[in-house]
């Protein structure tokens, strides 16, 4: 049996490709089960974050819904005021308008006492609602930076 027979060369060859094949099988198998573990561990750290916003952003929806009901509750209150008048909306009115004549050379002078109008308990509170409208605006407006904030660093990696 010689070295250079075909057969024997076949055989060696087919050692040699059925060696590299099983590496290479094998050398695939663990990577694909290295990448899986990779991208376990991956998804637990973004659950873990994932988690981390839901209690941030939950923290931030409770901050607004007991501010938005206190802001409530005080104008209830500041309403049921209106109503019974207790509290009254007054704004300045200019009742003269002192005119300096040529022959006059005194300077004008105004009122020391401001002179004022009261409003109607429904414009009152119509004008008022507005005002309590745009509170609610910013109390939903800094909630919201708030909430982007807390992402923001969570997401940056300083809890």
């Amino acid at each position: 049996m010689s070295l250079f027979n075909p057969w024997v060369l076949l055989g060696i060859l087919m050692a040699v490709v059925s060696s590299f094949g099983g590496g290479y099988f094998k050398g695939k198998h663990d990577e694909v089960t290295r990448q899986q573990l990779e991208i376990a561990a991956l998804n637990a750290e973004a659950r873990k974050k994932e988690r981390i916003l839901v209690s941030a952003i939950q923290t931030q929806a409770t901050k607004l819904q007991k501010a938005n009901q206190d802001a409530k509750l005080a104008q209830q209150k500041r309403n049921a005021d209106i109503d019974s008048g207790s509290l009254k909306l007054r704004i300045p009115t200019k009742t003269s308008c002192p005119i300096s004549t040529a022959t006059d050379t005194t300077p004008a002078s105004g009122d020391s006492v401001q002179a004022t109008a009261e409003l109607d308990p429904t414009i009152a509170k119509s004008l008022i609602a507005i005002t309590d409208q745009g509170d609610a605006n910013t109390r939903q407006l800094n909630a919201c930076i708030d909430a982007y904030n807390a992402a923001y660093q969570t997401l940056k990696g300083k809890p």
